[in-house]
């Protein structure tokens, strides 16, 4: 069984959707391998893929490659992949399925001045979003850091043209929200950063604000701009 790190966070139809969603990615990542799977959603909320057949190990390492994995217990100095908990002005909170979080003051984000608030809505970081970090000791005598890999994505948002980064949607609802409001043509895709975490990608002639108010009567999520 692998647990992937990504959540899955809404409820109803949107939940069902989402899980439909995760089936079709799961399988266009290991469908040609010789496995069958099964996906359920463990209590806090991250989903859990049961595999069996000749290609099951095969098919786990691809899985984790893929989302990152939710582990029982973190080992200091090791990579792991935490979502987007909570945040103040003292660092962000990771959920890497822990219990209380993973926490990640502000001197070890890597992301230049502000505060970690002020930090998040430089990156435009939606709630839940999937973070790369370094485990600190287990004694807290060296804190938790984000990952030099997370850092530099990151920062590669900020040299683009712009982008407007949404939860609780899936990548082919967010496209259609986009298309059906009349924005085909004001974006270049739609990056997956997570199972419910999306990130649009904006040409040079698009204002990620001006998109913003134009789409998020559309979509119950929180949104948030990257500015070059």
């Amino acid at each position: 069984m692998v647990v992937l790190a990504t959540k899955l966070y809404v409820e109803g139809e949107a939940r069902e959707r989402a899980l439909d969603s995760l089936r079709s990615l799961v399988g266009n990542e290991i469908g040609d391998l010789d496995v069958a799977f099964e996906i359920g959603v463990r209590h806090d909320d991250f989903p859990s893929v049961t595999i069996e057949g000749d290609d099951a190990t095969v098919a786990r390492n691809v899985l984790r490659e893929e989302f990152g994995e939710i582990v029982p217990d973190l080992e200091p100095g090791e990579t792991y992949v935490g979502t987007l908990e909570s945040w103040d002005e003292g660092g962000f909170v990771l959920d890497a399925g822990q219990g209380d979080g993973v926490r990640i003051p502000t001197d070890e984000l890597g992301l230049g001045p502000g505060s970690a608030t002020q930090i998040r809505e430089r990156y435009g970081l939606v709630q839940h979003v999937p973070l790369r970090f370094v485990y600190g000791a287990d004694d807290e005598s060296e804190p938790s850091r984000l990952a030099d890999a997370e850092q530099d994505r990151l920062y590669e948002w900020t040299r683009g043209d712009g982008r407007l980064n949404v939860n609780s949607a899936t990548r082919a609802e967010v496209r259609a929200t986009l298309n059906r409001a009349g924005h085909a043509q004001d974006y270049v895709t739609v990056e997956r950063l997570g199972l419910l975490e999306q990130s649009v990608i904006c040409p040079e002639d698009t204002d990620p604000p001006g998109l913003l108010a134009s789409v998020g009567e559309y979509l119950p999520a929180e949104l948030r701009c990257v500015v070059p």
